[in-house]
């Protein structure tokens, strides 16, 4: 049984339908700002010099208009939902070869913790990163959300050598 989104957390889908709805959407769901606000700005950008003035007018009024003067833009809109679905998916796989979540055939639907209990797949206790006995920050001490690479409380980076 494979967990619906490993330890990222993050759907690959969702960040696909989200780019459909708004360019650069399904970066900003994955986190990716500075990537997101750049798809937004090259879809702002080919509007402005490939597209003409009155499609996009004869679209806004519903009178219809000739699709193909807006095909640049739909490319830089397809081009951005494949991006982002892409960039999650790969964030899946790395998320998954650090905790060591490799899905198989064989897996049931609990998995061996190795304490002598035995998780559901899939599932998470709140602020517990999977593998780790602690789930605190090093500075503060407060919990850790495990999609996050920094304490939401106090800021503070957390290196990946570091056992959350």
């Amino acid at each position: 049984m494979v967990s619906r989104s490993k330890a990222s957390g993050k759907r690959p889908w969702l960040a696909a339908l989200l780019g459909t709805l708004a360019t650069g959407l399904g970066h900003f769901y994955l986190r990716r700002w500075k990537r997101g606000l750049g798809w937004f700005g090259v879809a702002v950008a080919v509007s402005a010099f490939f597209v003409p003035p009155e499609a996009a007018r004869a679209l806004l009024s519903g009178s219809g208009g000739d699709i193909t003067t807006l095909a640049p833009l739909l490319a830089v809109g397809v081009a951005s939902v494949a991006d982002a679905y892409v960039l999650a998916r790969m964030s899946q796989h790395t998320a998954s070869e650090r905790t060591g979540d490799v899905p198989s055939a064989e897996s049931g639907p609990g998995v061996e913790t190795g304490d002598g209990t035995t998780a559901v797949a899939g599932s998470a206790v709140p602020g517990q990163v999977p593998g780790s006995a602690d789930a605190e920050c090093p500075e503060c001490g407060k919990e850790l959300d495990p999609e996050l690479d920094f304490c939401p409380w106090c800021t503070a980076r957390l290196d990946e050598k570091t056992d959350r």
